[in-house]
């Protein structure tokens, strides 16, 4: 089923988690198509982007800059997964273009951002995998709201605990003891996963809490997605999360979580389409998405968002980004599902579409 899939994933995650890619010029495909590029576009001065942040979206945009490059070759497109609290950091230091993040910025940093407004423009949306590793591990096992939040919070210690038995009948558990796996980076993965483990355990809130950092109880850290995947993929008894897609290439088998109203899901992009659904997205797009209400949402999803200034300072450098990230939230989503990730819905990429009309150079729109 994941062959194919799984054979693209490799390529994009092998090596490290920075890309150098030449893409678009200063005026991007209408959004109802990607082909051919216009005068203009061909005559147009070479623009290099700059962009650091989210490793969770970081498989899908490598996959849209390398095909937004082949219309629009006058503009590089540099981009880092280094963790969202990098991106953070970095596009509030004006260090970047953009930022890639997929935990919110709170008031508190956009005030602080040094070039003014920051908008959240959603690029994609997807779930977060709970993964595990011991032997003849099942591909379906359940693990309930709180038991994830003690087995996280060092509560629950071995895998053959009485509350991980109760949910998995006729399943042999090892009496292995469990290491938890989790993000040594500010991350934005770990914004989800800790936003929800909030929502469904009191206990966790009160000690944790969430965020894009955290101090953890217990556990072992990896760097970005792939270093989680890795831990787990090489230390019996662990469990970890990830974005799903990291999961799949992997080939690391994945919880099924019990949602809301009581059903048991295993991450999927219709899950988390569903939990976008069902939430109430505001006008600065800054939403959590996790435990939505729905038979059919998986309690962790979450968005992930582009970070760029309202007010930009270079209009060439403003008016390729604009039009990239219009091209992205357009015809970039027709990568979305080969690469494990959902679709925006529709009915936000017209609300995006005003926030991009909204970013100015001297007061000038620059998108079109």
């Amino acid at each position: 089923m994941f062959g194919k899939r799984g054979k693209l994933l490799t390529g994009i995650l092998a090596g490290v988690l920075a890309i150098s890619l030449a893409g678009c010029g200063t005026q991007s495909p209408s959004p109802s198509s990607s082909s051919g590029t216009s005068s203009a576009q061909e005559k147009a001065e070479p623009v290099t982007l700059t962009g650091a942040g989210s490793t969770f979206v970081y498989p899908l945009l490598n996959q849209q800059i390398e095909e937004y490059r082949k219309n629009n070759p006058t503009v590089t497109i540099n981009y880092q997964g280094v963790g969202s609290g990098a991106g953070i950091q970095q596009i509030s230091g004006q260090t970047i273009d953009f930022g890639g993040t997929d935990g919110p910025m709170t008031d508190a940093q956009l005030k602080d951002a040094k070039g003014g407004k920051i908008l959240h423009i959603p690029l994609t949306l997807g779930a977060t995998a709970v993964t595990y590793s011991f032997p003849n591990a099942p591909k379906d096992l359940k693990i309930a709201p709180t038991v994830l939040a003690d087995i996280f919070l060092g509560k629950i210690t071995n895998w053959n605990d009485p509350r991980i038995v109760a949910d998995n009948p006729g399943v042999t558990l090892p009496d292995l003891k469990i290491t938890v796996a989790h993000r040594s980076d500010g991350s934005g993965t770990t914004y989800i996963f800790t936003d929800y483990l909030s929502n469904v355990s009191p206990d966790w809130s009160a000690k944790v809490g969430k965020g894009t950092s955290v101090n953890w109880p217990v556990g072992v850290g990896g760097k970005g997605s792939a270093g989680v995947a890795g831990v787990v993929q090489q230390t019996p008894g662990s469990i970890g999360y990830v974005e799903l897609a990291y999961a799949v290439q992997n080939n690391l088998p994945y919880a099924m979580m019990q949602n809301k109203d009581g059903k048991w899901l295993a991450p999927s992009l219709q899950g988390a389409s569903a939990a976008a659904a069902a939430s109430t997205i505001p006008d600065d797009m800054r939403v959590s998405i996790v435990n939505a209400s729905g038979a059919d949402a998986y309690p962790i999803s979450g968005f992930s968002w582009g970070l760029i200034y309202q007010d930009q300072t270079d209009k060439s450098k403003g008016t390729a980004l604009v039009n990239f990230l219009n091209w992205e939230i357009h015809d970039g989503q027709n990568l979305s599902e080969g690469l494990q990730y959902a679709k925006l819905p529709a009915n936000l990429i017209s609300r995006e579409e005003a926030m991009l009309k909204s970013v100015t150079y001297q007061g000038q729109p620059l998108l079109k």
